[in-house]
């Protein structure tokens, strides 16, 4: 396994006291707050396997809640979460699934509020990284460690690269990209990793492009 920097083996800084069950939890919390794109009134939180059996020892619960109010891995706030969400009177559900995971740190979170809701499934795979390996019913493969732009779109020619046209026209580097559907002719999503965060003129510019339903953002 090759490392891109020491902080990958050592983990991040953060609050503890588990990196994968702690601040790997709070990072799937606050990735499903930025694809949200604002506070959610009510989160329902299912956690699987070995996320389901030692939540409450490790945090799991506290962290994942404090990524939902998009504190960071090492804010402080992050031990009084739940409280915190309760003065905010944000409605949370916990649940103990008992089906078996693909991965052994697990975490489904619904959130919403009177406009929409958003389902995101995420996986701490170590050291306080994570990957997001489904939204909305697509299946993919999201670090949440950089920035990166998530485009719903109408199954047709040309979509994708009119999105990467004008990625290209900004100078914005694409580092990863990955495209499912679940019929053909139909719905899909683009999941593109870049090397800088999105202003907002070039999501709007992207926004406007045709057979667009859709762009939401992860900011670094």
């Amino acid at each position: 396994m090759k490392f891109r920097s020491v902080f990958d083996i050592i983990g991040p800084v953060m609050i503890g006291p588990s990196s994968s069950h702690t601040a790997g939890a709070a990072r799937i919390g606050r990735v499903a707050r930025n694809l949200f794109d604002r506070e959610p009134k009510w989160a329902h939180i299912s956690f699987y396997g070995s996320f389901a059996k030692t939540y409450k020892g490790h945090g799991t619960d506290v962290a994942i809640v404090g990524g939902l109010l998009d504190f960071d891995t090492f804010d402080e706030r992050i031990k009084e979460s739940l409280e915190i969400a309760r003065k905010k009177k944000m409605k949370i559900t916990f649940r103990e699934e008992e089906a078996v995971p693909e991965h052994p740190n697990t975490a489904k979170i619904t959130v919403g509020d009177d406009d929409g809701e958003l389902e995101l499934v995420g996986i701490s795979i170590g050291g306080g990284k994570i990957e997001i390996v489904e939204l909305n019913g697509f299946k993919l493969r999201l670090s949440g460690h950089n920035p990166a732009i998530l485009v719903v779109h109408d199954d047709r020619f040309g979509a994708i690269a009119n999105v990467s046209n004008i990625l290209a026209k900004h100078q914005i580097n694409i580092g990863q990209m990955e495209v499912s559907r679940k019929e053909k002719g139909q719905m899909a999503l683009m999941t593109i990793e870049v090397d800088q965060n999105l202003e907002d003129y070039v999501i709007a510019e992207i926004t406007a492009l045709p057979n667009i339903t859709q762009v939401a953002r992860i900011v670094d």
